[in-house]
């Protein structure tokens, strides 16, 4: 089996506010393996980002607290590390692509000598060795005139640009793991699909691993190999792209499928969004914490106990009472309306208990 490049383990982080505590991740655990793209999506507020800046060590100390938790990196755990270790983990193998390009570019400094200072952080590079590396990142990431380009500021880059710029910053160390934190926001869909395909050569060409936190279930459709659902700072449901999206064993990812079009599928009726709003983290619903928007609760089991994440068939994993109960669900069955075949399936396993 595959050793992952990085392990991570019951990780807990909580936010302390004036009314009261927020454990926005609570019990996370997954593993990226090598060259491979691990998606994280789920809602704003799930718990995506807080999730990555804690395994980096980029969350600020207070006011929010990392109460448990181990990140295995090569057999390393990160938290052990001290101040210069992570430094210089954090850029030369694990690299970051934040969410604003404008806010994470300096604008006082041209983008090639951001790029040039990255290089030179963690290699003995002369300026001119770290310039040529900067003009040589700009054009794998598809800046025209990248010797021109190269002497730019921010500003005068376009938003997609700017993307494709930090896209560079992040693999000019060739790192072994990207993460990714909603690289296409605010970008329309036309950049999208132009940056996105710029992250998946950048990765390929420097064999990297991504983990590509999202709340585009479409971009996670065409880019991951696996992808874990959060909702509420839990993780819900994990597996291949293809479990996820012809056999998701959780109603919330279920919904989640059923809520966007689909053009490998015939739909009965109208999409179907999911009721309700995310739960108030500082009081979390008792119990499983989808209930209060759940079409198929249970209203004893559900409200009362906590379900864990259930190992499924070929590495599936889903929190739900009723995960086993959901069985297969196949294409064909996707054409039936989802109370019927849910409810089906929940009956046909209490008539097996009895």
């Amino acid at each position: 089996m595959t050793q992952p490049v990085l392990s991570v383990r019951n990780l807990r982080t909580t936010f302390k506010t004036d009314a009261g505590d927020v454990r926005a991740v609570d019990g996370v655990s997954f593993d990226v393996l090598p060259g491979e793209i691990f998606g994280i999506v789920g809602e704003s507020g799930s718990g995506k980002s807080v999730t990555a800046m804690s395994i980096l060590g980029l969350i600020p100390q207070p006011p929010a607290r990392i109460e448990s938790g181990e990140f295995l990196w090569k057999g390393r755990d990160l938290r052990k590390l001290n101040e210069e270790e992570l430094r210089k983990t954090r850029g030369e193998e694990i690299s970051m692509i934040f969410q604003d390009p404008m806010t994470s570019l300096n604008p006082v400094f041209t983008i090639g000598q951001q790029i040039s200072d990255v290089v030179r952080a963690h290699h003995d590079a002369s300026k001119a060795e770290a310039h040529d590396q900067a003009v040589a990142m700009l054009d794998l990431v598809g800046i025209p005139n990248p010797k021109q380009r190269v002497d730019d500021y921010p500003h005068q880059f376009s938003g997609g640009m700017r993307q494709r710029a930090l896209i560079a910053i992040a693999i000019a160390n060739d790192p072994d793991l990207i993460i990714a934190d909603e690289p296409t926001t605010a970008l329309d869909v036309t950049i999208q699909a132009q940056v996105l395909e710029v992250l998946q050569k950048a990765a390929a060409k420097t064999n990297s691993a991504v983990v590509l936190i999202t709340h585009d279930l479409g971009v996670v459709a065409g880019l991951a190999n696996r992808v874990a659902v959060m909702y509420a700072g839990q993780i819900v449901e994990e597996g291949s792209v293809d479990e996820l999206y012809y056999r998701s064993r959780m109603p919330y990812a279920w919904g989640l499928m059923e809520s966007i079009a689909r053009l490998d599928q015939r739909r009965l009726g109208r999409l179907r969004p999911i009721d309700g709003q995310p739960p108030n983290m500082l009081r979390p619903p008792t119990g499983c914490r989808f209930h209060p928007r759940c079409p198929y609760r249970d209203n004893d089991r559900c409200l009362n106990q906590e379900p864990q994440l259930i190992e499924l068939e070929n590495d599936h994993r889903a929190r739900c009472h009723y995960s086993l109960a959901a069985g297969w669900v196949s294409p064909a069955e996707r054409l039936v309306e989802p109370e019927t075949r849910w409810h089906d399936h929940v009956r046909a396993r209490e008539r097996e208990a009895s």
